[in-house]
């Protein structure tokens, strides 16, 4: 009698144990990744073309085949800027020397934010990655892009710090131009990722948590 129980017990264990390597391997498979879906179509970048801080022409096709973040800032932000500048630092040095991975920083004041001040915007920052922009053009083209194009707000307000209001999140995109997110508890996108909180901050400290250790573990996941 006790043999069969072994037995038994081995085929339970077995099972278990297939069972969560299969959810090991779904959860870090790029399916496990969601599409951002509006009236049932999945959501791509909109194309776009501005000049980066070294005056060259970048646009999203310079992008493809690569997985990127993107933001929205200005260099002379007194807010929440200089934190999302920091977490990107972060990610910057975790893929560092991976080619296929980008980022594209995009300024909301781009009446002050030529590419001569972004380079030395960058330069102080620290930043090393050859695929990291910082892009400047036509500010209502970046309005359209960032409101429409990610739904990610911005806008002029001369009454806020800095005369600007903007959203602190990141959007994650895959190699092929989709905007991506992991799901929450309830099966449904987070669509963005909270950038404006500091990745060393502490549980409790604020209402909001730092979401980039899960930017960072899905951009791995995408680079598989």
């Amino acid at each position: 009698m006790k043999k069969y129980s072994y037995v038994g017990i081995s085929l339970v264990v077995l099972v278990f144990g297939i069972w969560v390597v299969s959810e090991m391997l779904s959860r870090n498979s790029k399916d496990s990744l969601a599409y951002i879906e509006i009236d049932g179509k999945r959501k791509k970048v909109p194309e776009f073309e501005f000049t980066n801080q070294n005056n060259k022409t970048i646009s999203n096709k310079d992008y493809l085949g690569k997985v990127y973040v993107v933001e929205f800032f200005f260099a002379t932000c007194p807010t929440i800027c200089p934190i999302m500048n920091e977490n990107l630092l972060e990610v910057q040095d975790e893929f560092y020397g991976n080619m296929d991975f980008g980022i594209a920083s995009f300024t909301i004041n781009p009446k002050h934010d030529t590419p001569e001040v972004l380079k030395q915007h960058a330069d102080e920052l620290g930043v090393k990655l050859p695929h990291w922009n910082f892009l400047t053009g036509d500010q209502e083209d970046i309005y359209e892009l960032a409101n429409k194009g990610f739904n990610i707000y911005a806008r002029e307000d001369e009454n806020a710090e800095g005369g600007f209001e903007h959203s602190g999140f990141f959007a994650l995109i895959d190699q092929d131009g989709y905007i991506r997110s992991r799901t929450d508890e309830a099966g449904n996108p987070i669509i963005f990722y909270q950038g404006s909180v500091p990745r060393d901050e502490s549980p409790g400290e604020s209402h909001e948590t730092q979401q980039i250790d899960i930017l960072i573990e899905d951009i791995e996941i995408l680079l598989k």
